[in-house]
Parts: C-alpha cells; sequence; structure tokens
C-alpha cells in the first residue's frame, strides 16, 4: 500500500547501480508504424496530444487526492486553463502511441491498448458503448464467465471538455503469457472525441503508473501481476525505436543495452516522477534542476512557456509557431544542434532524428516540427519527457524499488 509519505524519497541521492535489475521475464517486441511516409506531419494531431497529455496528467492530481487524502505536491503548479479538476507487438501511431494486445475475459478475447506509464487504469469500450465507440472492438462482460460486475462508475475528463464514462468490472487479463485473474478494468459507455477510431488506433488504454492515482482506485495490471507472484522481478523496461524496439515485463533486457542503469528516486509514488538536473544546448546549460514526469503516452518534451523558450532561443533557426498550435515550435529540417538531458548525472542525448518530428505541410519540407512545445498551464514546476526522450536510452521502471533507471542504448 503506497503512504503519501514517499516523497521524502527526494532527499536520497542519486544512484548508479552496478548490476541490472533482474533479467527474468517476458519480452515484448514493438514496432514503430510510419503513417507518415513522406516525413509530413500532421501539426494538428500534435498540437492535441500536447493538450491531452497536460490534460491526463492534471486529471491524476484530481485522483491522487481523492486516493490518499491528500493533495499532490505538483496539483498547485499547474493553471487549470479550461480542464476538469512471450511476444507482444506494439506499433506507434503517428509517433504518438505505443500500443500492443492483450487478452480479457473468458472466452478470452484480444483488445489492443496503449501502453501509458502516465496513468494507472486499463479501460476498453464496452459492448454498452454507441457511435463514439465505433470502430473499436468492445468488451462485453456479459459474454465472460469470468468478468464481475463492482457496481461502481469509471469517468475521466479532457481538456476539450469531452469525457469518458463507464462501469467497473474484475476479470481475467493477459499480456502474453502472464494472467492477473482478477483484474480492475473500465469498459467505458462513452469515449471522447479524443479516442475516436481516427484520433486513437488502440481500442483502449492500460495504466502503467501506481495505484495513487488510478481513477478506480485499483491496482493497475503490472502491480497485479506482482502480487499475483506472477512475475520474478518488480521492473518492466522499454526500449524505443524505428526498429528493434521492445517493452519487457519483469526485468530488463540486457541483449539492448550496454553498462550499468543510473537511478533516480522517485520522489513521489503517482506518476513515475523524478528529476532530471539540467537541459543543455551546444553543451550550454538553459533549463535548470526540474522535476519530470516521464510518459511514455506523450509525445514530446513539454514544458512551461519561459522555459521551452530558453531552449529554442539557443537553437539556431528554430521559431515559435502559433499558427500551428500554442505552444508549438518549428526547426530547420537539416536540424543537427546538440540537445542533452541530465538525468542522475546521466547525460542523455536527444537525437537530431528523435527531435525532428517531421516536415510541416505546404512548405517545401524546408521546416519541420520541433520535439518540444509549450503548454501556457504549466507554471515550470514540472516538465514532462515523452517518447523524444525516452527513445534515446533503455529505461527501466522498478515498481518493488520507486525508481527509474536509465542505461545506453546497445
Amino acid at each position: 500500500m503506497y503512504s503519501p509519505l514517499a516523497f521524502v524519497l527526494a532527499s536520497l541521492p542519486f544512484l548508479t547501480a552496478a548490476v541490472s535489475p533482474a533479467s527474468h521475464g517476458i519480452a515484448v517486441p514493438i514496432t514503430k508504424r510510419d503513417n507518415h511516409p513522406t516525413g509530413v506531419a500532421d501539426p494538428s494531431k500534435l498540437h492535441g496530444r500536447i493538450k491531452h497529455s497536460v490534460a491526463k496528467i492534471q486529471s491524476g492530481f484530481a485522483a491522487y487526492e481523492r486516493n490518499t487524502g491528500v493533495a499532490h505536491p505538483l496539483s498547485r503548479s499547474t493553471k487549470h486553463v479550461g480542464r476538469d479538476s512471450g511476444s507482444d507487438p506494439l506499433t506507434d501511431d503517428s509517433a504518438m502511441r505505443w500500443y500492443g494486445t492483450i487478452s480479457v475475459g473468458t472466452p478470452a478475447v484480444s483488445f489492443t491498448v496503449d501502453f501509458d506509464t502516465g496513468s494507472s487504469d486499463l479501460f476498453l469500450p464496452s459492448s454498452k458503448c454507441g457511435s463514439s465507440c465505433s470502430g473499436h472492438k468492445v468488451y462485453n462482460p456479459n459474454a465472460s464467465s469470468t468478468a464481475q460486475a463492482l457496481s461502481k462508475t469509471f469517468s475521466l475528463t479532457f481538456d476539450d471538455g469531452s469525457i469518458v464514462t463507464g462501469e467497473q468490472y474484475t476479470d481475467v487479463v493477459s499480456i502474453v503469457n502472464l494472467t492477473a485473474n482478477s483484474q480492475t478494468l473500465a469498459g467505458a459507455t462513452n469515449y471522447s472525441s479524443s479516442l475516436t477510431r481516427k484520433n486513437f488506433m488502440p481500442d483502449g488504454l492500460m495504466g502503467m503508473g501506481f495505484q495513487a492515482i488510478s481513477r478506480c482506485n485499483a491496482p493497475p495490471l503490472f502491480q497485479t501481476l506482482i502480487s499475483a507472484g506472477v512475475v520474478t522481478s518488480q521492473v518492466f523496461g522499454f526500449k524505443f525505436a524505428t526498429s528493434g524496439s521492445e517493452l519487457f515485463l519483469g526485468g530488463t533486457n540486457s541483449a539492448l543495452y550496454t553498462g550499468d542503469f543510473t537511478w533516480i528516486p522517485l520522489t513521489v509514488e503517482g506518476y513515475w516522477q523524478a528529476s532530471f538536473n539540467r537541459i543543455s544546448v551546444n553543451g550550454n546549460p538553459v533549463v535548470g534542476s526540474t522535476t519530470a514526469i516521464f510518459d511514455t503516452g506523450s509525445t514530446q518534451i513539454i514544458g512551461d512557456p519561459t522555459g521551452i523558450a530558453k531552449l529554442f532561443d539557443s537553437i539556431s533557426g528554430a521559431q515559435s509557431a502559433p499558427h500551428l498550435g500554442d505552444g508549438v515550435y518549428t526547426i530547420p529540417c537539416s536540424f543537427d544542434t546538440p540537445i542533452s538531458i541530465d538525468v542522475g548525472g546521466k547525460t542523455v542525448g536527444i537525437s537530431p532524428a528523435s527531435f525532428n518530428l517531421g516536415s510541416v505541410p505546404h512548405n517545401n519540407s524546408s521546416t519541420c516540427l520541433a520535439g518540444a512545445a509549450a503548454d501556457k498551464s504549466l507554471t515550470g514546476e514540472f516538465w514532462i519527457l515523452g517518447d523524444v526522450f525516452l527513445q534515446n536510452v533503455y529505461s527501466a521502471w522498478d515498481v518493488g524499488g520507486s525508481r527509474i533507471g536509465f542505461a545506453t542504448l546497445a
């Protein structure tokens, strides 16, 4: 059971591990689908993902307070701007979402889900959902002999005011050959516009954060697997790349990284929340020590307007592009400026390929969308480090040790 006192971990020094986590577990290969073979990006989708990511974090703050009885330490660091208080291949939808397959119920039915460390609930469209779930495979609890209704509702509000609502159940849930016999999940009776088929390719979402931010106030699937003794290590690992990517459940895959892990203690259990030391451009610090939420469900690096402006002021040819969306910046498509983030004393270089999200439409491919953006609701007390950061490291997410680790990709 998590205690709000977990934030005292912030006082611990950063650690570099001499050995990696236990290597036993299940490999889940992931691949990156290229939805833009011409290299042209979709600014509207990208801008929507920025807003979605920040709104998701803010919604989790409210869940944290309901579940723990105390306010999340970062909850006052955002301005609420119009928002409510075996192997399993994964795909990155428009370089925005990593998803793969789980099975639910008896008999088992397969669903695709977004694997999201920035949330903690498993939800699927249910058979009671109408046209808003059209195109998605639906979960029918009446067709599963192991489904149990909990007589509880589920609600998640997004930045555009749209809502995912549903009912809670327990059922058998498996990923590869790892099975939880009584996992809490939500069957959505309404999907928001953010989750319609054209905007959201997976059927549902599988949160991989901590119970403290669960809207259902229930253990996430990986924690259920831990409690059941199904996995031998309380760690999962991610590698994100254009090829050879992988989610590893129950340890890490030592073939995908070199050297030791640099471990950073979580400051609060809820999100995967820790601190980075600095962000540098051309070796010169431009942003100082700041809390980060490491989020596989976010595409970009997202920060406050002042900090993001400092970052781009140091990049030759970078420009603010409000006509493409609030907080959006562009860079020359020939961009090769060295950007690095220091996490726990480990310098992680952000490759030009990961920071360049594709060319701006109708601009002769000379201007590209940048991999960092600002959100005006952020005050500077925390940033969100998404796929643009995470694809440059092998990451280990240690549930039992309340820490996150980074190693150099092999």
